[in-house]
């Protein structure tokens, strides 16, 4: 860190930036950044505030019977699963949960399409995190030919009417989508394929994403189209940045829920 670099900067930043956080970024990597450390050394400090905050909230859903569904869609490597991932990391585990649900069973697949989303909606007093939702049937399922014409079509007619009435059973409910450019797509699935520890992240569907990326932007844009609903909107989160994009999305819930 050069004296120019250090006299370029306020002295609330240089005061973070020789703060145990801030040295923490500082030094991660061999070539000190100054700019890539303050940026995390502050994001991360963001972060703090706001997972304390999503606490306090929390406090509310349970002792009120309140209940929460937040759904989070978006392209392959969005980001959607981390973002999940620091929203809860210090909220109680026994009031929320996580629902990421595999291929449907042979069961499943001849009941009603909501029907196993309805079997994982919150009890009073909990909220429920879904890493993709009922929205597969939207864009995934077509795209990759997981489901007829018709059964797409149905949904579409259904969708809205099934939303309202998970809200009029007194739940309240978030709708993201994290939205990255397909070069940002290309550079994370490199990243996943190079590195032992992710690549098990990669599917089929993952390998097809960007041979689809039209496809998967003209059902998308349907999607928002038909289901943005006053009641019921979508909040699209710019996501090629993974730490301002987890921001976004805690501050949006800590805004939307009228949590005293």
């Amino acid at each position: 860190m050069s004296a120019a670099e250090i006299k370029t900067i306020s002295d609330e930043d240089l005061a973070l930036i020789n703060s145990p956080l801030g040295l923490k970024y500082l030094f991660a990597d061999k070539k000190t950044d100054l700019q890539k450390a303050l940026r995390l050394a502050k994001y991360e400090e963001r972060l703090r505030e706001l997972q304390a905050e999503l606490i306090q909230l929390q406090e509310w859903v349970i002792k009120e019977g309140k209940k929460v569904v937040i759904l989070f869609e978006g392209r392959d490597a969005a980001g959607k699963g981390g973002a999940i991932r620091r929203i809860t990391a210090h909220i109680n585990p026994r009031q929320y949960k996580i629902v990421a649900l595999p291929k449907p069973t042979e069961e499943e697949a001849g009941q009603w399409y909501f029907q196993r989303y309805v079997n994982r909606l919150p009890k009073p007093g909990e909220m429920v995190f879904f890493d993709r939702s009922w929205y597969n049937r939207a864009v995934v399922e077509p795209v990759n030919g997981f489901c007829t014409k018709e059964e797409y079509e149905t949904f579409m007619a259904q969708v809205n009417h099934f939303e309202e009435m998970v809200q009029s059973a007194d739940t309240y409910l978030i709708k993201f989508y994290f939205s990255i450019s397909k070069k940002e797509q290309a550079r994370r699935f490199a990243d996943i394929k190079s590195s032992p520890l992710k690549r098990w992240k990669m599917s089929k569907v993952d390998e097809q994403a960007q041979d689809l990326w039209d496809e998967y932007t003209a059902y998308k844009e349907r999607m928002f189209k038909e289901t943005d609903t006053e009641k019921a909107p979508w909040k699209v989160i710019s996501a090629d940045q993974k730490t301002s994009a987890r921001l976004e999305a805690l501050e949006h819930i800590l805004k939307v829920l009228p949590y005293k």
